[in-house]
């Protein structure tokens, strides 16, 4: 098992990391009657496909002797409503203006952010923007 959730009431919930114990908490986004004091369910989707992007770049960019430390992320959800879901995630990877690394290091390092787990994993007719600005 990856996690323990305890639905808390009010729209809440508190999930468990049980491999390090840390916790996260989940509110319903204030459009869909809850406080918005926390992460909604559908945020997390979203962060999950950000941190998942630069997390497999930043393994691969060990391999290639590349630091990513400091990128800085933007992620934008837009709903639809019928029925209610993520439509688009847009996705921004801001790296270091001082990061200097070829064309070729560039694209290798895209193909795998456009490829990590999450990508693969969510619904094909959610749609993803993924901008990789560099420097």
């Amino acid at each position: 098992m990856t996690a323990s959730i305890v639905y808390k009431g009010q729209l809440r919930c508190e999930c468990t990391h049980l491999q390090s114990g840390t916790v996260i908490e989940t509110d319903a986004p204030t459009d869909n009657r809850g406080k918005g004091e926390r992460f909604s369910p559908t945020d997390t989707v979203c962060v999950a496909l950000a941190t998942c992007i630069i997390t497999t770049m930043g393994i691969k960019a060990q391999d290639m002797n590349i630091e990513l430390a400091n990128t800085i992320i933007s992620v934008k959800k837009h709903m639809l409503s019928d029925p209610r879901r993520i439509g688009r995630i847009d996705v921004t990877l801001n790296f270091p203006a001082g990061l200097q690394i070829d064309e070729k290091d560039k694209i290798i390092l895209e193909r795998v952010g456009d490829n990590c787990p999450v990508m693969k994993s969510l619904h094909p007719d959610l749609q993803t923007n993924v901008e990789y600005a560099w420097g």
